[in-house]
């Protein structure tokens, strides 16, 4: 095909470059915008608190908490979650995301209202995620 046009089975496709160059930039324009990257950020850079499920095999699912201030006893937490809700759980230290904390269930409404009812988080900084 050329600049002018061409003949290829009988049909004439002309075009001009001014338009091949604006469908370039707008195609050259899809890269500079990552949907992805912006979530990926907030979730390490923001002060938001994270409660995730995870399925692990069959029914049983495991509750992840994370973004809390490191300025808390994480084991004093812990063990009020373990006495209120009967389940087992752990700190794992992440380095992307610091100390998290993983309880044995779905335990995302009752660590929810735990947190906001003890005063350690405000409802606006609390994000559920998960199934």
């Amino acid at each position: 095909i050329t600049a002018g046009g061409s003949l290829r089975r009988g049909v004439v496709v002309s075009f001009s470059l001014a338009c091949l160059s604006s469908c370039m930039s707008q195609v050259a324009n899809l890269n500079s915008f990552d949907p992805f990257a912006e979530e990926v950020q907030d979730v390490s850079q923001s002060n938001y608190v994270h409660i995730r499920v995870q399925l692990r095999s069959g029914k049983k699912c495991l509750t992840t908490l994370q973004g809390l201030n490191p300025d808390f006893d994480f084991k004093k937490i812990l063990k009020a979650f373990k006495k209120e809700f009967c389940c087992n759980g752990t700190i794992v230290e992440d380095e992307e995301l610091g100390q998290v904390i993983q309880l044995q269930g779905d335990q995302r409404k009752v660590v929810s209202q735990f947190l906001i009812e003890q005063g350690i988080v405000e409802k606006d900084k609390l994000k559920i995620h998960g199934f």
